[in-house]
């Protein structure tokens, strides 16, 4: 119902404290990769917010959620949130870290056959 909501709070999050924390390096490497985890929550966001509108969990008109409607369907949307929703955004987290952690030892690799070329 709402589990697309903890991943686009995060990237809210996430994008506040980059404008922040990257006021005076605007060219900075961390806050490119932080840029793509950026790009994936926002992404993957969208993508469940379109699938909830087509499957009519949310709605273009207020409460925009339908289980806000019905106030016994609120905590099965909190539970939802708080189990999918968690779930999805660490998984998209790991899933970046691990993307960031193979980029990175393959720079590496190829540094040093580059430096050992050089010899």
């Amino acid at each position: 119902m709402a589990c697309f909501l903890v991943p686009l709070g995060e990237a809210v999050v996430l994008t506040v404290g980059k404008k922040l924390a990257f006021k005076k390096n605007a060219d900075s490497v961390i806050k490119t990769r932080l840029g793509n985890l950026e790009k994936m929550l926002y992404g993957g966001s969208f993508l469940l917010a379109i699938e909830h509108i087509y499957h009519g969990e949310v709605v273009l008109y207020p409460p925009f959620l339908t289980a806000m409607k019905n106030p016994e369907d609120i905590p099965e949307m909190l539970h939802e949130m708080a189990t999918v929703g968690v779930s999805m955004a660490i998984v998209v987290t790991a899933v970046w870290g691990i993307a960031e952690l193979i980029a990175h030892l393959i720079n590496k690799k190829q540094e040093k056959i580059t430096l050992q070329g050089a010899i």
